[in-house]
C-alpha cells in the first residue's frame, strides 16, 4: 500500500481545494469529442484584381476539440465565441489551406471576415449572398440555436499578381471529419462559374487546368484504371491465355478496343442511362463477361471468331470505364474533349502495358512449367472462380434496385433516337471488324 507523508498529503488537499473553487469560475475543461463520420464543406473561391477570395462554410461540430462557451442545454453563446471561434478557424482551416497562383505557393493569407449562422441560412447557395451574409451583423444569444447544428462562415483573402492568373488549391481539410464532402466552387474573371464536387483529400485541385494538365490527368488516370482494375485486367487476360501472340491478338484487342471507346465517348455525351440500377447491372455484366471468357476457354471453342465476342463483351465494359471518367470530368476545366480522348489513350497504354508483360511470362510458363492445355484449363478456372463470386455478389446488390419501365413521352422517345444512333454506330464498327478479321485471316492463310 502507498505511504503519503504529511506534506504530501497537505499538497493533495490544496490540490483538491484549488479544483473546487476554480471549476464553478467557469475555467473550461476540455473533453474527448467524437469526429462526425460524414460532413460537407461549401467553398467559393474568386480572384478580383489583386486579391483571390476564398469564402468557406463549414459545420462547426466538424470542428470538435475546441471547447465553445454554451448556455441553458447546450446553446452557442454567440456573445462570447469570438476566440474560440478564431481558434477553431486557425487550428482546423487556415493551416489546411493552401493556394497556388501558377504553380507558386501564396504564402500570404488572412482572414477578413468570419460569422457564426443558423443552420436554415441558404445564403451559401451564391457567391453574392453568401458574401452579403458574411458581412451582417453577428448572431445574438436569443437565436437560441445549438451549437452543433451552428455553421461557420469563414473568408479568406490572398494576394495574387493577376485575376487572370491559373490557380490551384489543395483543401486537406482532414481534421474535420472521417468523411469530407466539398463542393467548390470557382468565379473565374470574366467567365462563368466552375462546380467541383469530391469527397476526401483530392491533392491538388487546378480550378483552370492548362490543356497539357489535363492531357497528362487524364491519360494517367485511364493508364493506373487499368492497372488497377482487377475485373478489366482478368478479362484482358481471359483474351491472352489461348491466344500468346500479337499477331493473333491484333483483331481480338482491336475489337475489344474499338468498342469500349464507342460506349466510353457516347456515354460522355450523355447516351447513357440515368437510373440508378445502370451501374451495377453494368458491374454485374463485367463480372459475367469473365465467366464466360473463362468457360470458353475450358471447354476449347474456336477461336477464329473470338473478335465478336471481345467486340460485345468490350462495349459493356466501356460503360464500365466511363462510371470513373464522368466523375472525374469535373477537373478537365474547358477541355472535356482533349480529357475524354486522353483518357481512352490512357486505358490503351494500360493494355498495351499488361500485353508486353504478360505474353511473355505465358509462353515461358507453358513451356517450361506446366503443359499448354492442363495449364490453360487450371489458370481459366482459377479465374472463373474470382468472376463467380464477383457476379454473384454483384448480382444481390443489383436486385436492391427497383426496376421502373420508362414512361411513354416525349423525353423516352428522344433517348431512343440517341440509343438508335448509338446502334448505328455500333453496327458501322462491327462490319469495319469483320473486314479487318477477314482480311487478317487472308493474310495468314496466304503465309502458311
Amino acid at each position: 500500500m502507498t505511504k503519503f507523508t504529511s506534506i504530501q498529503t497537505i499538497g493533495i488537499l490544496r490540490l483538491l481545494l484549488a479544483l473546487l473553487i476554480l471549476l464553478p469560475a467557469g475555467i473550461k475543461v476540455a473533453k474527448a469529442h467524437d469526429i462526425p463520420a460524414s460532413v460537407t464543406v461549401h467553398m467559393y473561391a474568386k480572384p478580383e484584381g489583386d486579391t483571390l477570395k476564398l469564402l468557406l462554410r463549414v459545420p462547426l461540430e466538424s470542428m470538435s476539440e475546441i471547447v465553445y462557451p454554451t448556455f441553458g442545454p447546450g446553446y452557442l453563446d454567440f456573445e462570447n465565441a469570438d476566440p474560440d471561434l478564431l481558434a477553431a478557424i486557425h487550428v482546423y482551416l487556415t493551416e489546411e489551406l493552401q493556394v497556388y497562383e501558377e504553380g507558386a505557393l501564396i504564402e500570404d493569407k488572412m482572414v477578413t471576415a468570419y460569422r457564426a449562422t443558423s443552420p436554415q441560412d441558404r445564403s451559401i447557395q451564391s457567391w453574392d449572398t453568401a458574401i452579403e451574409n458574411i458581412n451582417r451583423p453577428p448572431l445574438t444569444n436569443d437565436q437560441r440555436i445549438y451549437y452543433k447544428q451552428v455553421a461557420l462562415d469563414v473568408l479568406y483573402e490572398f494576394p495574387i499578381k493577376s485575376d487572370q492568373s491559373r490557380f490551384s488549391l489543395q483543401p486537406t481539410l482532414n481534421k474535420l471529419a472521417s468523411i469530407t464532402n466539398t463542393v467548390l466552387r470557382f468565379i473565374p474573371a470574366g467567365s462563368g462559374e466552375r462546380v467541383f464536387n469530391y469527397t476526401g483529400n483530392p491533392g491538388v485541385v487546378e480550378l483552370d487546368p492548362s490543356l497539357f494538365h489535363a492531357l497528362y490527368l487524364f491519360s494517367e488516370l485511364g493508364f493506373i484504371h487499368i492497372l488497377e482494375g482487377t475485373d478489366h485486367i482478368l478479362f484482358l487476360l481471359c483474351l491472352v491465355i489461348p491466344m500468346r501472340s500479337f499477331r493473333k491478338l491484333i483483331p481480338v484487342v482491336t475489337s475489344f478496343t474499338v468498342a469500349h471507346s464507342i460506349t466510353l465517348i457516347s456515354t460522355a455525351f450523355g447516351i447513357a442511362p440515368q437510373a440508378l440500377w445502370f451501374p451495377p447491372l453494368i458491374e454485374t455484366l463485367i463480372a459475367l463477361s469473365i465467366v464466360y471468357m473463362a468457360f470458353e476457354n475450358i471447354v476449347g471453342v474456336k477461336l477464329e471468331k473470338r473478335w465478336i465476342v471481345a467486340f460485345g463483351f468490350g462495349l459493356i465494359h466501356g460503360f464500365g470505364f466511363s462510371f470513373l471518367l464522368t466523375e472525374n470530368m469535373q477537373f478537365a476545366g474547358a477541355h472535356l474533349f482533349t480529357s475524354l480522348l486522353s483518357f481512352n489513350l490512357g486505358v490503351e497504354l494500360g493494355q498495351l502495358f499488361f500485353l508486353i508483360l504478360v505474353l511473355p511470362v505465358l509462353n515461358l510458363l507453358f513451356k517450361y512449367v506446366v503443359d499448354e492445355k492442363p495449364g490453360m484449363i487450371l489458370m481459366s478456372a482459377l479465374v472463373a472462380h474470382s468472376g463467380w463470386h464477383w457476379m454473384t455478389e454483384r448480382n444481390a446488390r443489383l436486385n436492391e434496385y427497383y426496376f421502373e419501365w420508362p414512361a411513354l413521352n416525349a423525353a423516352f422517345f428522344s433517348e431512343l433516337m440517341r440509343w438508335g444512333m448509338l446502334a448505328i454506330v455500333v453496327a458501322f464498327a462491327s462490319w469495319g471488324m469483320y473486314e479487318l478479321s477477314k482480311y487478317i485471316d487472308k493474310r495468314t492463310a496466304a503465309k502458311e
